[in-house]
């Protein structure tokens, strides 16, 4: 491959990329991916502290140093299916309701390049996290004849999140490093919630008003050391991205309508015991609290209020494991599993409809083929196990909220 065409067919992976606009993002861990890659998605999102591709980066951006020259390219289909079930609020429809919108592509960009004097350029485009609840204009005897869960129609969130990155690396003898600026674009929308328009200091700007977008800046860095052939350790961590404020959702969220994407901080290791096969194991916490938005209280205040009601989600901690085998030359079998803690207690299904990140297990399968020496096509699927938890609604009632995933994805790596 021609620089010239290396050049146009990256421009043209960006390109489908930025205008294609996934609305949830892979098995999730509250809102945050699992994985970024398929590849990744194959050991259940571990790696901190082992290369694969050019996707590696993402988790962390030490991975860069010792990646090499090439480029990824992949795909998810991914397919959360949501609901909820309510008794006795005396405002929800008694009985189970699904959200539709149940099948979401979901595509991811990588290129890295060695530069002269043993630095590493990575480029990344990929979907960090999101969530999309979709409920149905169902009848609702609670309406005095209107329909709809919230007696306003059609109702249901949707929240996008795109990051674009520039990373930098570098491997000098046991030891690698990287840093990541990084540019997120969100895109938001709310409907069918006017019913709850009367707790905000801007009922205006609450609900029903297409989508508004918010853009920000963090950055991702990360260490690896190579304690033996055997063993290697890896550390990397993200700031907390400031982002512009959802105008349009003044009265929503926290603050006048801040959204700030959350810290987060990842450790583990990558153990050999024989050659052909490679142990992970990964922690990760992510640290919703620290945003207004998700992390208050929904007892807080008026919605749209500095301080005031959010989601009510608590920090998550998660577990990773995952084991990668070189059967032979041309073929690489990988298996994984995660466990994320769940963020929505049961004082939280209210909002939790909207945002049922509830999921707690998950299991992962995959592997990679070798077509020739350049090009290798990587494979995964993933399932996440239903989890339900049940509170009171905040007019009284109960309502449980449900949710299981399940994904396929495909990569296509080229080496240079």
């Amino acid at each position: 491959m021609t620089k010239l065409t290396k050049t146009r067919f990256a421009g043209l992976a960006l390109v489908c990329l930025t205008a294609t606009t996934p609305q949830m993002a892979s098995a999730t861990e509250g809102y945050f991916a699992l994985a970024y890659g398929a590849a990744q998605r194959g050991v259940g999102g571990a790696g901190v502290a082992y290369s694969q591709d050019a996707m590696s980066a993402a988790i962390n951006p030490a991975n860069i140093g010792d990646i090499g020259h090439q480029m990824s390219f992949g795909i998810e289909a991914f397919s959360p299916r949501r609901g909820f079930s309510a008794s006795g609020t005396g405002f929800l429809p008694d009985g189970e309701t699904r959200s539709g919108h149940d099948w979401f592509p979901i595509p991811n960009f990588g290129y890295n390049r060695p530069l002269d004097g043993g630095g590493v350029l990575n480029f990344m485009v990929y979907g960090n996290g999101g969530m999309n609840t979709s409920y149905p204009d169902v009848a609702n005897p609670n309406c005095g004849g209107g329909t709809g869960i919230f007696c306003g129609g059609k109702a249901g969130v949707d929240l996008m999140q795109m990051f674009v990155s520039v990373g930098y690396g570098r491997k000098d003898g046991n030891f690698s490093w990287g840093i990541a600026p990084t540019f997120a674009v969100q895109r938001f929308a709310a409907r069918g919630i006017a019913a709850f328009s009367g707790s905000s200091v801007d009922p205006a700007n609450f609900t029903n008003r297409g989508y508004d977008f918010s853009t920000g800046v963090g950055l991702r860095a990360g260490i690896k050391y190579e304690v033996s052939p055997q063993l290697t350790l890896g550390l990397s961590g993200q700031t907390r991205f400031k982002m512009s404020k959802f105008d349009k959702y003044a009265g929503l969220f926290e603050d006048g309508g801040s959204f700030d994407i959350p810290a987060s901080i990842t450790a583990g290791l990558a153990f050999k015991p024989r050659s052909d096969l490679t142990l992970m194991l990964d922690l990760q916490k992510i640290f919703y609290s620290d945003i207004g938005a998700v992390g208050n209280p929904q007892t807080a205040g008026l919605y749209g209020a500095a301080g005031g009601a959010g989601f009510g989600w608590d920090d998550v901690s998660i577990v990773r494991l995952g084991a990668e085998w070189q059967q032979n030359p041309d073929m690489i079998w990988r298996a994984g599993y995660a466990y994320a803690s769940n963020p929505v207690g049961k004082d939280d299904v209210t909002m939790g409809i909207f945002a049922p990140g509830i999921v707690e297990h998950h299991f992962s399968f995959g592997g990679a083929k070798k077509i020739n020496d350049r090009d290798t096509l990587d494979f995964a699927v993933n399932y996440v196990l239903p989890h339900e938890i049940k509170g009171a609604f905040m007019t009284g009632g109960e309502v449980e909220l449900d949710m299981h995933q399940f994904s396929a994805s495909i990569g296509w790596t080229r080496r240079f």
